[in-house]
Formats: C-alpha cells, sequence, structure tokens
C-alpha cells in the first residue's frame, strides 16, 4: 500500500476511535390515547382544574390517605400526593401504572406517590380516607355497597359520574372547562336506622343513605323527625327543635 494510503487509513481509524459513541436510543415512552380501552371503562383524563375541585370538596390534607379507583397516568394520585397526603392508585393496565411511577418520579412526590396493578373489585380499599375516581355509572353502583361499608366519614369524590340513588353530599362543576367538568362527593354515612331511648325522649329512626326520618315520642306527643348524617355526626329536627348528636358504635348521644 502507498505510503499515503496507509497515513489515510490510519488517520480514518484514529477519527473513529476519538468520536464520541452514540448509545442506542431507548424504546419509546409509553403514550396512552384518550379513549384506549381498558378491562371496565375506557381511559379519558379528569382535567386537572377538576381534579383540584374533587381534592378541595374532601377537604384533603396531610393527615388523608388517598385512593384512587383507576388511576391511569396518575395525575390524580399525584395532585394529593403534592398536598402532602399518602397517596395509591389502583389500575388494571400494567402500562398506565408503570406511566403513572415515571410521572411521579417527575413531579417529586414518589415517596408519598405509589401505584399498583390490580382489579378494582378485587381491592380492598378500606384504610383509605378519601376515595377518588372516575368511572362508569354501573361501575360506581357496582361498587356502592363496598364504599358504603368503608368507615364512617371517609369522602367519596368522583367526576361526572353518581352513585345512583345515594344523591352526592356536595356537587361543584368547574367553569371554564370542556368536557368531564363536574366534582361530586359523598360522605360515608355511619348506620343509624334503630331505636333509642334519650333524655329527650324515644327516637325512632329510618336511614336511606344520608337522609333521616321517623318519630320522637316525647311528653305524651308523637313528632315527625327529619334529618341527616354526615360521617358520624347526626342531625334531625322535631316539633321546631334542631337536635344535634354523634354516633359512638351503636349508641347515639345527642348535645
Amino acid at each position: 500500500m502507498p505510503r499515503f494510503g496507509l497515513v489515510l487509513v490510519l488517520a480514518s481509524f484514529s477519527a473513529f476511535a476519538q468520536a464520541p459513541q452514540v448509545a442506542p436510543a431507548p424504546p419509546s415512552a409509553y403514550a396512552p390515547s384518550v379513549g384506549q380501552p381498558g378491562k371496565d371503562v375506557v381511559w379519558v383524563p379528569t382535567p386537572q382544574t377538576v381534579v383540584d375541585k374533587m381534592l378541595d370538596l374532601a377537604k384533603v390534607t396531610a393527615a388523608d390517605y388517598v385512593i384512587d379507583l383507576g388511576s391511569g397516568d396518575g395525575r390524580t394520585v399525584i395532585t394529593a400526593a403534592k398536598r402532602g397526603a399518602r397517596a395509591l392508585g389502583i389500575e388494571y393496565n400494567p402500562d398506565m401504572v408503570e406511566l403513572a411511577k415515571a410521572n411521579a418520579r417527575i413531579a417529586g412526590v414518589a415517596e408519598r406517590a405509589s401505584f399498583v396493578n390490580a382489579d378494582l373489585f378485587a381491592s380492598d380499599f378500606s384504610k383509605a380516607s378519601v376515595i377518588t375516581m372516575f368511572l362508569l355509572p354501573q361501575i360506581n353502583l357496582k361498587l356502592r355497597p363496598k364504599i358504603l361499608a368503608l368507615k364512617p366519614g371517609t369522602r367519596i369524590a368522583s367526576n361526572t359520574f353518581t352513585m345512583d340513588d345515594w344523591q352526592p353530599d356536595a356537587k361543584f362543576t368547574v367553569d371554564p372547562c370542556d368536557n368531564w367538568c363536574t366534582a361530586l362527593l359523598w360522605i360515608v354515612p355511619a348506620r343509624v336506622a334503630g331505636s333509642y331511648k334519650l333524655p329527650q325522649g324515644e327516637l325512632q329512626l329510618k336511614q336511606e343513605f344520608q337522609m333521616l326520618s321517623g318519630t320522637l315520642a316525647s311528653g305524651g306527643r308523637t313528632l315527625g323527625v327529619e334529618g341527616r348524617v354526615r360521617g358520624e355526626e347526626v342531625t334531625f329536627s322535631a316539633g321546631g327543635r334542631e337536635y344535634r348528636g354523634r354516633m359512638k358504635g351503636k349508641e347515639l348521644e345527642l348535645r
């Protein structure tokens, strides 16, 4: 080989050896699409303004443990964690679970925000103080017995979809907002229905979710009762007078 050819070969080899070696590009990050099918519902993200309002209605603080049912990309769990709460997302799609974990790391809240790949109907969320969800009405209705069995005072926040004839305790429509703009709140009521012998008389209560009706037998009169229960707090009116009390186990203590 002529000397100048050898010089060119050596120069080319040297240039290649000194050039920075570029690592292969990592696989593309998982990118969900709005409307993609899931086990029970299609995925549609809750607008961030509605997430904020749901957590506002539930009065989420650092003292809460929030469980999001069908957590998708993790935005509700992450927002709760930014408020200082511990939060868990339950999601059936494993790719969404990994995406949510990555989003939590990026947001700097991975120590308070966790996600599991699981079926809602096989999951235990009894330790939650707040439940959030954006599920279809028929799914809410199917979950309702499990929700009503939670500790009285547990707050349930839903985007748009209702609990059938269990009316919300609070409702707020976010404006401006394009779609899915209503935050709903329920407070799990204590089981109050029954008979109580009180200093004020004999109280008979019927219960339909948080709404109360019945009678108060006092001073030889039987008075109609209307009221409601919010967690363990009970209020009712009878004979033009308002009564307030609290459930202590199976006992009602009026104040």
